[in-house]
């Protein structure tokens, strides 16, 4: 798994890179084909029996005696070749689908690991259902696509190499035919594979551009419903999907094309050399038994037939061949946190100092913080506060690690955040946010979520977050299961829950992103109490829009077009009677 992160691919072909996902396995797959020819064995020698009963009956001279005999070991030949079909057709398979299943996990595998390590900012520009279909969709054409070259390629490579080896034996003079129909059906592929692969790759990213519609249209229902506009949604879907069925339908054109003009250029070949095989064998020029004609004949419809279905595996190949393509962006994206090689973080004091910190959204020209000077102390409660837009929600992602500063500095316990491995640094913060993320789990398995305590930890954890009411007046207590995103929970109980999580982790750096915004005055009030606990002994950094929830904080920062406005004690802000105050009264009104 580790070697398909590191390995290139943009400057790669398709068909290279995926060689390269089975390249351990290469003399297994030759085993395969091996065991496939072995398996289908029955396909071929059936006609060759058959054109040996057929001379027989029609050869003159012959005892009963001696067709009999000859019938019983045709019989005999026929019986065991048929029969092994069994053992060797399970084996086949068995040895086909531990590579086709290793690297199917694989490949998930890596795009789950690279898209943890992919920076904040690459998740926000990029539709979650987009990257949903490149680890299933994706990755199970890939598998399809190995199924079907791992059927077809020594089916075609079985075919030719029989007919044409049985065709020297009987009338050398017939591999002619072979030579010309192969080439016929290979041009017809070279002329037409671009426009394929084109419009593959535009259906492809149409239903990854539906992938994160319909992702975004579900997070959505309760907005959509409470406002009335089920149809104004419907109908944003509805442009996609007729997007869908436009690409589609050109793919299904283009691959219809190609199959039907395939199949009618094999036919009339296959035709023609029939009635020439008619016309050599009678001037005695294929001077050979009827049953051969048969046998011959038998053979080149195969071929053809063969190479038929080979041609019509083609749009899937070059389906499965978009899909390479389109892991590889997500596998060799370069936006990575980069972290490798630098010092761990062992332990954090929690003294925060930003020198001249700017930071620049790409894509935007306006800077969202600008020439930022400020120094947090070890176990300080510093809140940020302002307008939409002033920078709060920055910050708290330049503290967590999840953006670096465009330019300046920021110190963590005087070293710069830049020069350190942030994976190991984070194992020291928590963050609650006022969204409560919740997975499909039981109460504990969500408190416990990256942690491991002890009963006397946990239960510690839940009686400070004010959760022991609740989870005592659950009908399986800490066992009880609770649905994604935590529906059937108020916004109150999920916050304890956060709350509870983060006091786990015991960390030196806290971060309360507008953590009591969504929750009524009630529910704030009952929360207050166990973040006050949380807080206490830590550095804890607080983005806030209720004022209310900032009061008692050791300093608030007033921020304002990504600068520092103000900064104090709330009762220092309120006799500057600046931006702040005027924030305080306008709180104090809508109270």
């Amino acid at each position: 798994m580790k070697e398909l992160l590191h390995r290139e691919y943009r400057n790669r072909r398709a068909f290279q890179n995926y060689l390269g996902f089975y390249a351990e396995y290469k003399w297994r797959f030759i085993f395969i084909w091996i065991m496939y020819m072995v398996k289908a064995s029955p396909v071929f020698v059936l006609p060759i029996l058959t054109a040996e009963v057929i001379n027989m009956i029609t050869e003159p001279g012959l005892s009963a005696d001696q067709i009999y005999t000859r019938l019983y070991e045709i019989l005999g030949i026929g019986f065991v070749v048929i029969v092994q079909n069994i053992p060797t057709h399970i084996y086949y398979v068995h040895l086909m689908s531990v590579p086709c299943r290793n690297v199917e996990r694989n490949l998930r595998s890596a795009l789950c690991t690279r898209l943890q390590h992919l920076s904040i900012p690459y998740h926000t520009s990029t539709k979650m259902g987009s990257l949903q279909n490149k680890v299933t969709r994706d990755v199970e054409g890939i598998e399809n696509m190995t199924r079907m070259l791992l059927d077809t390629v020594p089916h075609l490579l079985l075919s030719l190499g029989v007919a044409v080896v049985v065709t020297l034996i009987k009338s050398p003079f017939f591999v002619l035919f072979y030579v010309a129909a192969v080439p016929l059906a290979v041009w017809l592929f070279l002329m037409i594979r671009e426009k394929m692969a084109q419009r593959n790759r535009d259906f492809r990213q149409s239903i990854e551009e539906m992938s994160g519609k319909v992702t975004e249209m579900i997070r959505l229902i309760p907005i959509t419903r409470a406002h009335h506009v089920e149809d104004v949604e419907i109908n944003r879907v509805n442009e996609r999907l007729e997007k869908i069925r436009k690409t589609g339908l050109k793919v299904d054109y283009i691959n219809s094309v190609f199959g039907s003009v395939n199949w009618v250029l094999l036919m009339l070949f296959n035709l023609v050399t029939l009635v020439l095989i008619a016309i050599l064998y009678k001037r005695g020029i294929m001077n050979i038994g009827v049953g051969d004609i048969g046998l011959l004949t038998g053979y080149f419809s195969q071929i053809t037939g063969t190479v038929l279905t080979a041609m019509n595996c083609l749009p899937a190949i070059t389906k499965g061949l978009e899909s390479v393509k389109s892991i590889g962006e997500v596998l060799e994206c370069p936006d990575i946190e980069l972290n490798a090689g630098k010092p761990q973080v062992k332990d954090v004091k929690g003294d925060f100092r930003f020198e001249h910190v700017s930071f620049q959204y790409p894509g935007s020209e306006a800077h969202a913080l600008e020439d930022i000077n400020l120094h947090v102390t070890p176990g300080e409660t510093i809140a940020f506060v302002g307008p939409s837009g002033a920078g709060k929600s920055t910050i708290a992602h330049l503290v967590i690690g999840f953006v670096r500063p465009t330019t300046g500095r920021l110190l963590l316990d005087g070293r710069d955040m830049n020069d350190l491995d942030l994976r190991s640094y984070r194992t020291f913060i928590s963050v609650v946010t006022q969204e409560t993320l919740l997975f499909d789990g039981t109460i504990r398995e969500n408190i416990c979520y990256g942690v491991n305590p002890n009963e006397f930890e946990l239960m510690d954890a839940i009686r400070s977050a004010d959760l022991l009411e609740m989870i005592e007046a659950m009908p399986d207590g800490l066992n009880t299961q609770v649905k994604e995103n935590g529906a059937r929970l108020s916004g109150g109980q999920k916050q304890r829950i956060a709350i509870a999580r983060a006091l786990l982790r015991d960390p030196r750096v806290l971060i309360l992103d507008e953590a009591t915004s969504a929750l009524d005055v009630e529910s704030e009030a009952q929360i207050k109490q166990a973040l006050d606990r949380l807080v206490k002994g830590r550095t804890t950094f607080v983005i806030a829009h209720r004022l209310s929830t900032i009061r008692n904080a050791d300093r608030i920062v007033v921020l304002n077009k990504g600068r520092i406005a103000e900064i104090g004690t709330h009762e220092e802000l309120k006799a500057m009677n600046g931006l702040y105050a005027d924030m305080e009264q306008k709180f104090s009104a809508a109270q």
